[in-house]
């Protein structure tokens, strides 16, 4: 998806591509780094089923936020975007 972002005439095309992968690696991010660490501590049913009710939420609000604000980006700013997820990767 970068490399079409990248290629494109115009890159405000692909701006729920990019939004959809930013938001994917968010929910990602925060398992990763904040309910898997929970189980691995083995915190609890209750603490994690709370950790989890409570990162759906900010899941959905972060979700909107990000859509909304890859959706006002123009072209330059979602390369740069996509330039910095690239660096993830590397």
């Amino acid at each position: 998806m970068l490399t079409t972002l990248e290629s494109a005439r115009d890159p405000t095309a692909h701006r729920g591509a990019l939004a959809n992968i930013v938001v994917e690696l968010t929910n990602s991010g925060l398992d990763y780094y904040f309910l898997k660490p929970l189980k691995v501590a083995k915190a609890g049913f209750v603490l994690e089923q709370s950790a989890s009710l409570g990162m759906t939420g900010v899941q959905q609000l972060m979700g909107s936020v990000v859509r909304n604000m890859i959706g006002r980006m123009d072209g330059p700013q979602l390369l740069s975007v996509g330039n910095s997820l690239r660096k993830f990767m590397l």
